[in-house]
């Protein structure tokens, strides 16, 4: 950052600061409205990982030893997964929409497997599937916009 001595002997940081009036307004909202639904996901999605947790810390849940192989690596991978993913929503970064895609897409494949993992297995494919098209129709949007 270069600053331009002043006759006061203070540094001029003049052109240096952000100027959020500049970015606001009815040009940037499809950018605001794809930060705002990736923030909403990342609730979504730490709850279901706080979830995933607690089914393997919870006293007096089966000790996840004991459960089927199957249903303790999902538990496990969801667990871990859900959790960073939401760190990456709600950062909105491009990684967090990376690993949510990825989760939401596990997500589908296990309620196929097992329709009793997380809710009704149909139910949590439509729903995962609903907001999967939703975050491609706000982010293609929010690009247009970026473009123009």
């Amino acid at each position: 950052m270069l600053r331009r001595p002043q006759k006061n002997g203070r540094n001029d940081l003049r052109g240096e600061s952000i100027n959020l009036a500049q970015e606001s307004g009815a040009h940037h909202r499809w950018n605001f409205a794809l930060t705002a639904y990736m923030r909403v996901l990342a609730l979504g999605w730490m709850l279901l990982g706080l979830l995933e947790w607690w089914k393997i810390l919870a006293p007096g849940a089966i000790p996840i030893d004991a459960m089927p192989m199957a249903l303790a690596v999902a538990i496990v991978f969801f667990a871990v997964a859900d959790l960073l993913a939401a760190v990456g929503l709600w950062m909105a970064t491009a990684w967090g929409g990376v690993l949510w895609l990825f989760s939401a897409c596990a997500a589908i494949i296990v309620s196929l497997f097992m329709p009793g993992f997380r809710f009704d297995g149909t139910v949590a494919m439509t729903i995962n599937l609903l907001l999967i098209m939703v975050y491609f129709i706000l982010s293609w949007r929010a690009a247009l916009e970026r473009d123009n």
